[in-house]
């Protein structure tokens, strides 16, 4: 689940673009609240199917990250119950896990804190750096600037074995990978790329199309 977040006027609004912006479309209240009242409902787990199973809660940060991130550290506190949390290092799993994404001003702030109620969205650049995972959990990149292939055609193998080396990379550190801007439009070159992200080992496919995707992953449950 993505939220993309506008700080305005001290309150964090909800809107992919600026235009969008609405007083009344908050992040408590489309996401952390429902959340909350849904974890309450379930007894501590957001799937019932899968109650050990957090649910991956991506912030976007979409204006300045050092003062959006702070607003939003404020934010969370109150929800502390249902997210997971980190402290010097160790990381406690909750119902619900918080990842900055976005403006990488959010970075130093987010490293300062004592007691992390949100982890890191890193980039490729983070693959094998110093920062753990514990505070960097999950690698993102445009698939764009990977890869040339649009899911037409064959694969190329020199594609194929960069995805699959990432992910390796990735899952090596304790991290979970994804990539964005994959094609998207319904069809065979879509089921082709999400068919060579689940064979690589991808932790997550993103898209706006979810009964797309569900029907996707029911065909091909392994």
């Amino acid at each position: 689940m993505e939220a993309d977040i506008w700080l305005v006027d001290g309150r964090l609004l909800v809107a992919h673009d600026a235009d969008g912006l609405d007083p009344s479309r908050t992040l408590q209240s489309l996401y952390l609240d429902p959340l909350a009242a849904r974890v309450r409902e379930r007894g501590g787990c957001v799937y019932r199917s899968a109650p050990r199973l957090p649910l991956q809660l991506l912030i976007d940060l979409k204006t300045a990250g050092e003062p959006t991130y702070r607003a939003l550290a404020a934010a969370l506190r109150p929800y502390h119950r249902i997210l997971s949390s980190a402290t010097a290092g160790r990381v406690r799993h909750r119902a619900v896990t918080a990842v900055v994404s976005g403006d990488r001003g959010a970075r130093a702030p987010l490293e300062a804190e004592r007691v992390r109620y949100a982890f890191y969205d890193g980039r490729a650049e983070d693959l094998d750096g110093g920062a753990p995972a514990s505070f960097i959990p999950l690698i993102s990149g445009n698939w764009n600037t990977f890869f040339h292939w649009q899911g037409t055609g064959p694969f190329p193998a020199a594609e194929r074995a960069a995805l699959r080396g990432m992910t390796a990379a990735a899952h090596r550190a304790g991290r979970a990978i994804r990539f964005w801007a994959t094609p998207d439009a319904p069809g065979t070159a879509r089921e082709a790329v999400w068919h060579e992200l689940l064979a690589a080992g991808a932790d997550w496919i993103n898209t706006d199309d979810l009964a797309g995707l569900a029907a996707f992953l029911r065909a091909h449950d392994t």
